[in-house]
């Protein structure tokens, strides 16, 4: 018996104008461009009952169907790795991720992610795409994470993350004092030289975040950012893009800057900060079998609350010096 999967979409009206192969890879998520272009060519794809070539451009609204070749299975162990379940029926999990630890098994890491503990949690998980993993967070970003436990509910939160109907709120410590929140509108795509970095220019993917401000210190600010779109380290380039980057981003935060004539603590606390001072505090979406909507917070972590902790001492004292 063929274990052939056949999957059927819209091509939402926000991919207008993009190619066949770039719209697949943004919709099907799970499979690589390569894959997907793979299929095409062999008549695997249909647009509205009709097979186009990779590089035609869509207009949005027509129907796609995918019919999926079973791919080698890459065996994921379950492990026993603590996870931080703050919500949790037969339909989904919410999981707070530490700081630290990695989503899904790659090159480097083929175990002690995510993806492992929830294998363990949840042994059913294993039927489902990715352990019921439908998006994911930077190894150094902590917060909120949702998992599907059918694949009904995996289809509803795929669905849900295309449509742009879930509410991702983050907090995050910017370096430098801004002024007033906004918005960036930039589009981003994989630098052009380093292929590990992601960078805004012209011909990428669009990308919006939103951002205001929380609290404003003498030469930092922390910040509340919701996100209308998804892209990888989409916050983190574009904060580095209006030059306010995430304290502690390795990649994207450039040289270490410590505020002049710096208290000895604060700038202690700011080397020993490794990871880009982000976190997902909130996530909110339609309940895949209820359809009410949900919300849940996740306080930030330790190292964080310390880090704003030293911040805001610092800042006060330099205010009593100025008084």
């Amino acid at each position: 018996m063929s274990s052939e999967q056949t999957f059927t979409a819209r091509i939402p009206h926000n991919l207008a104008g993009q190619r066949l192969d770039q719209v697949l890879a943004e919709i099907f998520s799970d499979y690589s461009r390569s894959k997907l272009q793979t299929w095409i060519k062999a008549g695997r794809v249909q647009i509205d009952g009709r097979q186009l070539p990779a590089k035609s451009r869509l207009e949005g609204g027509e129907t796609v169907i995918l019919n999926a070749e079973p791919e080698a299975v890459v065996t994921v162990d379950a492990e026993e790795i603590p996870l931080d379940i703050v919500y949790e029926d037969s339909f989904l999990l919410i999981v707070n991720k530490p700081a630290g630890l990695v989503v899904h098994p790659a090159a480097g890491n083929w175990d002690g992610t995510m993806q492992n503990a929830l294998l363990h949690y949840d042994p059913e998980l294993a039927t489902l795409p990715r352990a019921g993993l439908v998006h994911r967070l930077d190894k150094g970003t902590s917060g909120l994470m949702v998992v599907a436990r059918t694949l009904t509910a995996h289809k509803h939160l795929v669905d849900e993350l295309q449509a742009r109907t879930i509410k991702r709120e983050y907090l995050a410590v910017v370096q430098g004092r801004m002024t007033a929140g906004g918005t960036v509108d930039q589009p981003v795509g994989r630098h052009p030289v380093d292929r590990k970095r992601i960078a805004v220019r012209d011909g990428g993917k669009p990308a919006v975040t939103h951002f205001r401000v929380e609290e404003r210190f003498s030469h930092h600010t922390l910040i509340r950012v919701n996100l209308e779109t998804g892209r990888t380290h989409q916050i983190r380039v574009h904060m580095a893009h209006i030059r306010f980057p995430l304290v502690g981003d390795p990649v994207y935060g450039g040289r270490l800057r410590f505020p002049p004539g710096g208290d000895e603590k604060l700038i202690e606390v700011l080397k020993s900060f490794h990871r880009q001072a982000l976190h997902a505090a909130k996530l909110g979406l339609v309940h895949p079998q209820s359809n009410e909507w949900m919300e849940v917070e996740a306080e930030i972590p330790e190292d964080f609350s310390e880090l704003l902790a030293v911040i805001r001492d610092t800042n006060l004292e330099s205010y009593k010096r100025s008084s």
